[in-house]
């Protein structure tokens, strides 16, 4: 793909300070870039790298100020590191969703139907009554069950399992090896001690937006439906247990497991290898950070959560760092204990 500066300055609403017919082929960073790069510039300690640069373009803010020459031409834009990320997402949806049309062989079921500009993988398969709209791209070897509904622009990555019922918004994107709607953790104890299946009926709904990792797994509901909310994004390896609720723009870090019908609100970060126990409450904003164990409901926004049991940060680093001291407050006790004890010299 090539583009001149003048339409990339277009496109950021920028300014153009040098050749705006320059062509650009590839986005880089600064102390990377060639010719024919693009590059930009949002951290002050680059600043240097800024006047040395071998980018035919670099994206600065509007108040940048030179201290020296600048071989370079500048588009001068309102947040240099905001429009260099909207370049990296419309590149790199331009580059994964180039492809069209069908490769042989793949399947689609009867009465499925899909829109125009998509991509069908070989060895994909569709099951029956699926409804898919239009620009979804599905690469090889992906498996999507009976009675599926898939939004515009979607993309399911090489691999991907999609079980029956699922529904799931535009402008998603599922990464390699990741399962929606596999059966819960349903078993009923027996008198026996043996353990009974529970049917799963339900299924998973992922709203518009929404990303989600490399074998990450999301079961289906029991009954109703497993959620997860418009714009929320899940890493790879995380694993969604049946009836969970996560909800707007969350972020679940890799190696996450989050136990059955808890309920996880908007804006909220769980960092990795954190587990949630089952049917918890998580208010809006909540911070869980890594390798720490939620096993009660949090009612107040913006709290910070650490350790396992997870409590709030501040009293958690409070009593990380007595805990670092209880070698050398045994000592003092020692001492103290000592002293109260030994007879008194006359």
């Amino acid at each position: 793909m090539e583009f001149t500066v003048g339409q990339v300055a277009e496109v950021l609403r920028g300014d153009v300070e040098g050749d705006a017919a320059l062509r650009i082929d590839r986005l880089a960073k600064i102390e990377e870039a060639r010719d024919g790069s693009l590059t930009f510039l949002a951290n002050p300690k680059y600043e240097p790298q800024l006047y040395t640069t071998g980018a035919s373009a670099v994206i600065v803010s509007r108040t940048q100020e030179l201290r020296h020459p600048v071989a370079a031409t500048l588009i001068r834009v309102d947040d240099p590191y905001t429009c260099f990320t909207t370049l990296l997402e419309f590149y790199q949806q331009a580059s994964r969703t180039g492809r069209r049309g069908v490769e042989e062989p793949a399947f689609i079921g009867p009465n499925s139907t899909i829109g125009e500009n998509h991509y069908r993988g070989a060895f994909s398969y569709i099951g029956h009554d699926c409804e898919i709209g239009p620009d979804v791209v599905i690469f090889p070897h992906v498996y999507i069950g009976d009675r599926v509904k898939i939004g515009a622009g979607t993309i399911l990555y090489a691999g991907v399992k999609i079980y029956a019922e699922t529904v799931i918004g535009a402008r998603c994107t599922v990464h390699a090896g990741a399962v929606i709607g596999s059966d819960g953790f349903g078993f009923a104890p027996q008198p026996d001690g043996s353990y009974r299946t529970i049917p799963q009926i339900g299924n998973v709904v992922l709203e518009d937006n929404v990303s989600i990792g490399a074998n990450a797994t999301i079961d289906c509901a029991t009954m109703g439906s497993t959620i997860i909310r418009e714009g929320s994004k899940v890493d790879n390896l995380v694993q969604i247990a049946h009836n969970v609720e996560i909800g707007r723009h969350t972020v679940v870090a890799s190696q996450t497991g989050i136990s059955g019908s808890t309920k996880i609100g908007d804006f909220c970060v769980l960092a990795g290898q954190t587990g949630l126990a089952g049917h918890l409450t998580l208010a809006n904003r909540t911070t869980v950070t890594a390798q720490s164990g939620v096993g009660k409901s949090i009612k107040e926004e913006g709290v910070f959560l650490q350790g396992s049991p997870a409590f709030n940060l501040r009293d958690s680093l409070r009593a990380n760092a007595i805990f670092r001291r209880l070698p050398d407050l045994e000592r003092r006790l020692d001492v103290l204990e000592r002293n109260l004890t030994a007879p008194e010299k006359s």
